[in-house]
């Protein structure tokens, strides 16, 4: 039996990169999986992959930014698809650069679309995760680096999202809720953007992973959370757990 039958999962920004991946794993041990994004187009694509290997998805189109549409989604898969047992919060708009180049309105993009929108998916998702839900949330081990320059406002907003799933974790176990972060390195199109417009960085970036490679967005980023999603990780909860290679010491 697969180790997630039976489950219903929401994951955002499944249309391409790691959320794609994420959304892959979680089919593959046999939830049923809606795949949320801005671009439904893209979404219907990662449905389409999914029902190749046999798994089962739905499309919704959905933008974080949007109370509205956040609160329509979750509505939406409730009524359809009978329940809501796994969030998993992926999507974010990233605001990479110096404190005095980056603007407000960037920097307010990564606020809204990263913990603003997580605290609110998290909130409206609570209702129907009650008993046996599980919580992955998306971080960066961005705040890690000896040399931040360039990456405070990046690394701002997902440390805000560390705080605030530390505090579900907490607050709601009692309700048998867990709620676990993952601090990703993974071949999405934002990274592969970055590494070729920083060729020289990206290679150093490498060298500095153990185990000198960055991470695929399925088999090695979309199997942990699958996994932590299980009843096998059933004790694990209020987590970050760095995803990376072994770069990141977490301590």
């Amino acid at each position: 039996m697969k180790k997630l039958s039976g489950k219903i999962a929401l994951v955002t920004g499944a249309g391409q990169g790691v959320g794609q991946g994420i959304a892959l794993s979680l089919a593959k041990e046999g939830a049923l999986v809606a795949v949320a994004g801005r671009t439904l187009a893209k979404c219907v694509a990662t449905c389409e992959q999914i029902q190749e290997v046999g798994g089962k998805a739905v499309a919704i189109a959905m933008d974080v930014k949007d109370p509205e549409s956040l609160s329509c989604g979750v509505d939406r898969i409730v009524s359809e698809l009978g329940g809501l047992n796994i969030l998993v919060n992926n999507a974010q708009e990233i605001a990479l650069g110096t404190l005095n180049k980056i603007t407000d309105e960037a920097f307010e993009a990564g606020w809204q679309s990263g913990p603003l929108a997580t605290l609110r998916l998290m909130r409206l998702c609570y209702p129907h995760l009650k008993g046996d839900g599980v919580i992955i949330n998306l971080a960066s081990t961005a705040a890690k680096r000896w040399d931040m320059s360039g990456y405070g406002p990046y690394a701002a907003v997902k440390e805000a999202i560390r705080s605030l799933s530390r505090a579900a974790a907490c607050e709601w176990g009692p309700d048998n809720i867990r709620c676990n972060v993952v601090l990703p390195h993974a071949k999405s199109p934002s990274l592969e953007w970055w590494m070729n417009n920083n060729p020289d960085e990206a290679e150093a970036f490498v060298k500095a992973i153990p185990m000198r490679r960055v991470g695929e967005c399925e088999s090695d980023i979309g199997r942990v959370v699958a996994s932590l999603c299980s009843d096998d990780m059933r004790y694990i909860n209020g987590q970050s757990i760095a995803v990376d290679g072994g770069q990141a010491f977490m301590g």
